[in-house]
């Protein structure tokens, strides 16, 4: 059996190497693509996600059970960046 690949490794090993380098480096290319999506990705969504002004909102109560009094089913969601009832908290000084 291994008589008979012999000859044929023989004949493709020239390419071989070459063609191992390439992928080698292909591979390395495709990963760093990668890694650099995944970054850029999160990064857009952080930008996106740092423009939801619930947390700024007089109506916002940062209580898990009931987070906005107005608007609770879009509260802390892409859906309240434009939220029509935004209304900045005011801070009293007693």
């Amino acid at each position: 059996m291994f008589q008979l690949l012999y000859p044929l490794i023989h004949t493709i090993q020239p390419f071989l190497v070459p063609f191992c380098f390439f992928l080698a480096w292909a591979l390395m290319f495709l990963l760093a693509g990668n890694l650099w999506s995944a970054f850029n990705h999160s990064v857009t969504r952080a930008k996106r996600m740092h423009q939801i002004p619930c947390p700024g909102c007089q109506f916002f109560t940062n209580d898990y059970r009931l987070k906005c009094t107005v608007h609770p089913h879009i509260a802390n969601s892409e859906d309240a960046i434009e939220c029509p009832d935004y209304c900045p908290k005011t801070y009293t000084l007693y």
